[in-house]
């Protein structure tokens, strides 16, 4: 590696071209970075006794050979952004300048001539920055000063605009401008193939102002070191494919998301959000994966990708699973896309015929919903749907899909009927960030004409004013202010209309019987109401109880003969061991302390199970997250948790993960009496909740 200070300007002068590499991440500075740039600039410009402005580093490989000439394209490993922001801010500045000269070399035609075009080349040798894909288009079109193509750059697009703009209200000051752009000082990198890796360069180094994203590091490691020909056929073929149907703005909000939920169903693992790169390397370094090779890699993201867009980004063409992918986004199950990729894979491949693939969709969906209007916490769910796909059976799909949601423990357990139902009457749903979804499948559920719930306004029939009118308070006899409180934003008190503004504060007989009216509304939510002589506590009751039963069809529960389930209900290992087999436990001062423990512990959680085996006994949820070992004066407990991850105030637990013990886990501590008990079980409630949740 050869590093050297160099005047920005003087460097793309000397340079006969750079080349941003098909691997590379497309433009991506947003207007943020370019005003920063900007303002760096205008302030460098405007103090002469600033010499010089840092931007960063540029990284090249010099095409071909490896070793810098003038006369090799230079290949940007790192510089990208920098680069083609200031051809932008060249661009426009000279096209503002004209024939001015307000700073020696800094007219239109030797900013042209000198930084943004080689003027004797011809074809793509003309210019001196050659960006990829749709960004080289655009770049291309912009230097040629023609029109842009029908799928331009938005970013380079945009940014040009901006400087433009910037130039226009600075247009009695473009000499600070062109000083600021003289004092850019960058480190001129150039690597040698011999003694550098310039993947591990890559790695190591981020944009200014933009970091470097998973889908960046994870595209890189897949080409960067392949031959030109190979990695030419591995992007256009499938890796390009995949940033098209992305499309340019989901491109980059999107791919580390879907790269993450790819890993999980790969690796049946769910990586941190920041080390999806790590566990992608891994993965790929697998022996199986390593075998088949790096385009059948690259095949398999592409595949899973187009299921990812037609799920999250409504590419699916059939319009059934196009609006069950819809309801599903309106939820934000995001943590479902793992299970949901499988799934959609053997549907592609036929293995799960349509109709199917579309009631898992919907179980999912009324799983997810059933939750949160139960207020169950949601922390569970990744956990829940990262190891769904072990337990599907694929000769009885449907079954197993059913059975393990009905087997769920109590934390992630599908709510019943009745829970729901009982929720559902009681729940603030004007203020529901969901209140478009659940309006429209309340309304549309079985019809073939599908109502456009947004173009409907959410109405309550009993009105939010505090100050009611005598004859509301009339109709709601005398504790109207408690029934006004109780339910004014409940499923009962709430329905749609178009003519919100119409209705105001009127009665609810004028509300009914006015032109256009309930009495007169199409909707499948108004139905009844135009039959109600008086809207009280016991209507909103009546009809909360319709909508609510109309809901348990919407939202459906699975359901299965109990001897089905019961064929999927797992069946505990019997240790073969007792109570009987531990002596410091059936009497004395321990046995006490034991008993209390014990029951405590298996309140926690309807979920919790115990075992007891020939050394310590086990308390478990998924898996172990507390263990007893008895001794004579004590009970030594091991917590399934990393030791850094525990609150312990008063610092009794020891970190013993590099000790070895019976039980599970790192952290140890030791309980004594029933006094300590209490403080005890807060830590063991630590754990288990531990288990209870998952990584986000």
């Amino acid at each position: 590696m050869k590093a050297t200070e160099a005047k920005l300007l003087a460097f793309i002068k000397k340079s006969p071209q750079f080349v941003i590499p098909i691997y590379q991440r497309t433009y991506s500075w947003t207007e943020k970075e370019c005003r920063e740039l900007w303002d760096d600039i205008l302030r460098t410009g405007s103090n002469d006794d600033i010499t010089a402005h840092f931007v960063g580093s540029i990284v090249y490989i010099e095409k071909g050979l490896y070793q810098v000439s003038s006369q090799s394209p230079l290949l940007i490993i790192d510089g990208q952004q920098r680069l083609a922001t200031v051809t932008l801010l060249i661009t426009a500045l000279a096209n503002a300048l004209g024939d001015t000269e307000p700073v020696e070399g800094f007219s239109q035609r030797k900013l042209r001539n000198y930084y943004l075009l080689n003027p004797e080349e011809d074809g793509e040798q003309h210019f001196k920055l050659i960006l990829s894909q749709t960004d080289k288009a655009s770049l291309i079109a912009i230097l040629n000063r023609s029109e842009q193509p029908k799928d331009y750059s938005i970013r380079v697009t945009e940014n040009l605009k901006l400087f433009e703009s910037l130039i226009k209200d600075h247009k009695d000051n473009l000499a600070t401008v062109c000083k600021g752009l003289a004092k850019l000082l960058v480190v001129d990198v150039a690597l040698s193939r011999d003694q550098d890796n310039p993947q591990l360069i890559f790695e190591s180094m981020n944009s200014t102002g933009r970091e470097l994203s998973q889908a960046d590091l994870i595209r890189n490691y897949i080409l960067m070191g392949l031959e030109p020909q190979l990695q030419t056929k591995l992007y256009e073929q499938y890796w390009r494919p995949m940033e098209v149907e992305f499309g340019q703005e989901a491109y980059g909000t999107h791919f580390d998301s879907f790269m993450r939920h790819f890993l999980t169903v790969k690796t049946g693992n769910i990586p941190n959000q920041g080390e999806v790169y790590e566990a992608f390397k891994a993965h790929a370094r697998s022996p199986e994966v390593a075998k088949a090779g790096v385009e059948a890699l690259v095949a398999d993201i592409r595949t899973f990708a187009r299921y990812y867009c037609a799920m999250a980004l409504g590419t699916e063409p059939n319009s059934d699973l196009k609006l069950a992918f819809q309801d599903l986004r309106e939820l934000r199950v995001d943590v479902a896309y793992p299970f949901l990729l499988e799934l959609y894979h053997d549907y592609a491949l036929g293995e799960l015929p349509k109709a199917d693939f579309l009631t898992a969709v919907r179980l999912v969906e009324s799983y997810v919903f059933r939750r949160t209007i139960c207020a169950i916490p949601t922390n569970s769910l990744n956990k829940t749907f990262a190891n769904f796909t072990k337990a599907l059976k694929k000769d009885r799909y449907i079954e197993s899909i059913q059975a393990y949601l009905l087997l769920l423990p109590s934390y992630r357990r599908f709510p019943n009927d009745e829970e729901f139902k009982r929720d559902l009457q009681t729940k603030d749903f004007y203020n529901f960030r969901n209140r478009s979804y659940w309006l429209r499948r309340l309304e549309n559920d079985n019809r073939k004409e599908r109502v456009l719930v947004d173009e409907y306004t959410i109405e309550h029939i009993l009105p939010q004013n505090e100050n009611l009118s005598s004859a509301w308070k009339t109709a709601l006899g005398t504790e109207w202010q408690r029934i006004q409180q109780t339910y004014l934003h409940t499923i009962g008190n709430l329905t749609l209309t178009a003519y919100n503004s119409k209705y105001s504060d009127k009665t609810f007989p004028e509300k009914r019987d006015m032109e256009k009216g309930f009495k007169e509304s199409p909707l499948k939510l108004n139905q009844g109401l135009g039959q109600i002589e008086q809207w009280d506590e016991d209507a909103i009751h009546q009809r909360a109880n319709r909508l609510s039963t109309m809901a348990l069809d919407v939202w459906a529960a699975p359901k299965l003969e109990a001897s089905v389930l019961e064929c999927y209900k797992s069946k505990p290992a019997k240790s073969g061991y007792t109570i009987a087999d531990h002596p410091y436990l059936r009497s004395g001062t321990m046995a006490e302390v034991f008993k209390v423990f014990r029951n405590e512990v298996l309140a926690l959680d309807p979920c919790v199970t115990e075992e007891f085996l020939k050394l310590y006994v086990a308390y478990k949820a998924e898996s172990n997250f507390v263990d007893i070992v008895p001794q004579a004066k004590r009970l030594r407990i091991s917590l399934n948790m990393p030791f850094p991850e525990i609150n312990d105030p008063k610092g009794i637990c020891k970190d013993v993960s590099g000790v070895g013990r019976w039980g599970n886990g790192d952290v140890e501590l030791g309980v004594a009496s029933l006094d300590e008990l209490p403080y005890v079980l807060g830590l063991v409630r630590q754990s288990l909740e531990r288990q209870m949740g998952g990584i986000e």
